[in-house]
């Protein structure tokens, strides 16, 4: 039996997480995200899919950012009909998370139907909600450390990858004739002092290991978040501004309340309104509660529910109440998604707010190439949203320590917890020129053999085993 990798996905690239393990006849998808960023690869999200979905028996998701799990629908529409398979949280979060992608591109295409900025004629969604919908019932969920046969010769094991609620490191055992091996999965890892997960899970052994590269070779030290949240919150106060932060839903938003109500109860930041204007993270907030064993916080939900209020906080749940809080003019929080700025009510609040100098924009994650956020963050002069180029007259901040990604430090701390060395590595979830120093910096530390894909590239991982 034969077993081979053909990568779709997140090759050179830190969106559209798409693997594709064949082992003999049964045909597995790791991942299944959209690409997002620049246009050469977002216009990938458009094209015939390089495999016939049809032919695709099962997929195997890491966790639910949309850059994981956001192809989903349109590998249905395309006829998978598989399983589907992810951990309890991975599996509620993906349909607050897809219904939401859904929504926002239907949206946008009406918008731009409206508007008339697109190129296209009558511009339609990538899919709708009806077709969110359809994935669901495929979901079957795995609990970590749960070993789960998939196919006669295929097993995997998740582990709690400490990125996001439910996300995971997974571990694929192939069955052969005469041996048994593993692949691993190192999904997106997350930090080793998260203020509510708990850190990635050590891994001893891989023949094959997959291991992401999204700050491979940079570091963000660990330094406590809450110091930059007083200085930036403090400063736009004397300015008389607004703080806007553009935040994934899932983690990031619970992560900032968190923070906020302990400046705030100590007194350290004045106590302004809150504003969280994003349905997805109210929504999600709500699986804190509901599995309380995938994350670190020990304490009874009403307690935890008053350690994420603070006095003044307002859960925005309609577009014009949204719209409304570009008449607030000082003295305030906006929390909004998506995190990249790449679609959502984010867009409106920047359409208003870059212009504003006494205003705050605070990055708080990683930015892809090509994303809104990245140009932000590289301090371009303009940012165009809605046809329009808007003008960047407000203050930027980047909180790098406030990322989910484990930084370079932990990266290599994490591939060190190896006791044997994987016979083959392949470096993915990164950036050019970026991806190709960390391949070399694992050869020259860990001594590994690191292979750095090319989008649409092929491996044999084993041969008659």
């Amino acid at each position: 039996m034969n077993v081979s990798v053909k990568f779709l996905g997140a090759a050179r690239s830190v969106t559209g997480s798409r693997y594709l393990v064949t082992v003999g006849k049964f045909r597995m998808l790791f991942d299944c995200g959209l690409f997002q960023g620049l246009k050469e690869l977002r216009l990938r999200n458009w094209d015939e899919f390089p495999v016939d979905p049809a032919t695709l028996d099962a997929v195997v998701i890491s966790h639910a950012h949309i850059d994981h799990s956001g192809y989903l629908p349109k590998l249905m529409k395309e006829g998978f009909a598989g399983k589907i398979y992810c951990t309890p949280p991975t599996a509620e979060l993906m349909k607050i998370m897809l219904l939401d992608s859904a929504k926002l591109q239907e949206e946008e295409a009406a918008f731009a139907r409206r508007k008339g900025y697109s190129r296209h004629s009558n511009p339609q969604p990538l899919y709708t909600s009806a077709d969110a919908e359809l994935v669901f019932p495929l979901i079957h969920t795995v609990d970590y450390e749960e070993l789960v046969t998939i196919h006669p010769a295929v097993s995997i094991c998740y582990h709690d990858a400490g990125h996001l609620l439910g996300s995971a490191i997974t571990e694929v055992f192939i069955k052969g004739d005469s041996q048994t091996k593993k692949i691993v999965f190192s999904g997106d890892l997350g930090r080793q002092n998260d203020a509510m997960l708990h850190p990635p899970k050590r891994i001893k052994e891989a023949d094959v290991l997959f291991i992401e590269s999204t700050y491979g070779v940079k570091d963000n030290p660990a330094v406590d978040p809450m110091t930059d949240l007083e200085r930036i919150v403090k400063s736009v106060c004397e300015r008389n501004g607004v703080l806007l932060i553009p935040a994934f839903a899932v983690g990031r938003t619970q992560t900032l309340l968190y923070y906020f109500h302990q400046l705030m109860d100590a007194g350290r930041i004045p106590d302004i309104p809150v504003y969280i204007d994003s349905p997805m993270a109210i929504s999600t907030t709500y699986l804190y509660y509901r599995f309380p064993d995938y994350h670190k916080v020990d304490f009874s939900n009403s307690l935890f529910a008053r350690q994420l209020e603070t006095n003044m906080l307002v859960f925005v749940k309609n577009e014009l109440h949204s719209k409304s809080l570009n008449e607030i003019k000082s003295n305030a929080i906006i929390i909004s998604s998506s995190g990249m700025m790449t679609g959502g009510r984010i867009l409106h609040h920047l359409y208003h707010r870059l212009r504003n100098p006494e205003d705050t924009l605070l990055v708080a994650g990683y930015q892809a190439e090509g994303t809104r956020g990245r140009d932000l963050v590289d301090k371009k002069p303009t940012i165009r949203i809605f046809g329009e180029e808007v003008p960047v007259k407000c203050h930027v901040e980047n909180m790098t320590s406030l990322s989910g990604h484990a930084d370079r430090t932990e990266l290599f701390a994490w591939m060190k917890g190896f006791e044997t060395r994987p016979k083959q590595v392949f470096t993915v979830h990164g950036e050019a020129p970026g991806v190709d120093q960390y391949a070399q910096s694992i050869r020259d530390q860990l001594n590994w053999n690191v292979v750095v894909p090319e989008y649409l590239e092929s491996f044999s991982l084993f041969e008659g085993i």
